[in-house]
């Protein structure tokens, strides 16, 4: 239930953030309250009123919104074994959003110990189904296994490359924390350039397979490691903008209370210790 179990963020919330210079957000839903009776099933029509809105108040206000099921690659619990499935609930979800050109599809949120071959051919039926729906403008995010993880992406996700897209603009989703065993569990980074270290494979993949990529979640914690650290990594990135189109901080809403890498406006521990940290990247 709305405000009860689920909320969506606040357009005047978005509108600081991108007065603050962001220019994307990452959007997340759940593909069961979306489409509640099956992955190929009709909408959920005030659900999806409430994703629209959010949506909408973010491209009007020429920002991009990124449409996120945050599903892991699962369905009720259970891992997507159907592509002919998925590729339905894509062409649904693309034919609401095919007219706006600053929506972006992001396939599914961090898909984990899978199937490498299923991750492949679940991203590539998202691609089909979105393309078909005649949303021919907007880019997609693919995710890989292991959590999407740039720092594993070389040895996990190769073959990715594979995937194919008419209108050529498919970008990779890669996730880097920055603590020991990279989960972002932790408010400590393991050194001041894990940053760099930690995105630098990911980047030569991008460079060697013509491919673009975009770092959908990171952060860290407010300290002086971490601050180091982050801008190494962000600055890496901006020297190599061929391959990578932007990075997003995860993350921010009205439920994270005192999350330690909460972007919410005006009191999350990230906005006010590390916006400034942030600033010249944005």
């Amino acid at each position: 239930m709305y405000g009860t179990d689920f909320i969506f963020p606040d357009p005047s919330t978005i509108q600081t953030l991108i007065g603050n210079g962001m220019n994307i957000f990452r959007v997340p839903f759940l593909m069961e309250r979306l489409a509640p009776t099956s992955m190929t099933g009709s909408f959920d029509d005030g659900y999806l009123q409430n994703l629209t809105r959010v949506v909408n108040a973010i491209t009007n206000a020429g920002a991009h919104a990124v449409l996120d099921p945050h599903n892991y690659g699962r369905y009720n619990g259970a891992i997507i074994t159907s592509t002919s499935d998925f590729q339905t609930f894509w062409t649904n979800v693309a034919g609401q959003f095919k007219s706006n050109d600053l929506a972006i599809f992001d396939t599914n949120n961090e898909y984990h110990d899978m199937d490498q071959t299923l991750v492949l051919n679940l991203n590539q039926a998202a691609i089909d189904g979105i393309r078909a729906a005649g949303a021919t403008s907007q880019y997609i995010f693919v995710e890989g296994n292991s959590y999407t993880g740039a720092w594993t992406w070389t040895t996990v996700n190769d073959n990715l490359k594979a995937l194919t897209d008419p209108q050529n603009k498919t970008v990779y989703e890669m996730h880097q924390y920055l603590d020991s065993d990279g989960s972002g569990t932790s408010a400590d980074c393991v050194s001041t350039t894990i940053g760099e270290e930690r995105v630098t494979n990911a980047t030569q993949w991008l460079k060697d397979n013509s491919k673009v990529g975009v770092l959908g979640e990171f952060a860290g914690g407010v300290n002086d490691v971490c601050e180091t650290a982050i801008t190494g990594m962000l600055g890496y990135m901006a020297d190599n903008t061929d391959v990578w189109m932007g990075a997003m901080w995860w993350a921010a809403g009205p439920w994270w209370g005192d999350y330690m890498f909460s972007m919410e406006p005006p009191s999350g521990e990230a906005y006010t210790g590390l916006m400034s940290t942030l600033q010249p990247y944005l």
